[in-house]
């Protein structure tokens, strides 16, 4: 069973992923289209609240790439979930 994750932990797991994501092209190409970001928008989208959370929900929409994720970087997948859940809620406490 995958520990409680803290917040430093989850910024970090999504920045592995962003990492991850854009070390193959076809991943990258991928997570762009879907996004409708552009390479020369990637970094300053980066900086917007809820970006990692939406990095985190687009490896956890896609079980391939979330075992490939998790594998690479010695994680269990439920880590990656533990994490996107503690990210969406930046969002929902904003609001509060």
């Amino acid at each position: 069973m995958a520990r409680p994750i803290e917040r430093p932990d989850a910024d970090h797991l999504a920045i592995l992923a962003l990492s991850f994501i854009a070390s193959e092209p076809d991943r990258l190409e991928r997570f762009l289209a879907l996004t409708g970001l552009g390479p020369e928008t990637v970094r300053s989208a980066a900086g917007q609240p809820g970006f990692l959370a939406a990095v985190l929900d687009h490896v956890a929409a896609d079980e391939g790439l979330l075992r490939a994720f998790a594998a690479e970087n010695d994680l269990d997948p439920a880590q990656v979930a533990m994490a996107h859940a503690m990210l969406s809620r930046r969002g929902d406490e904003a609001v509060d």
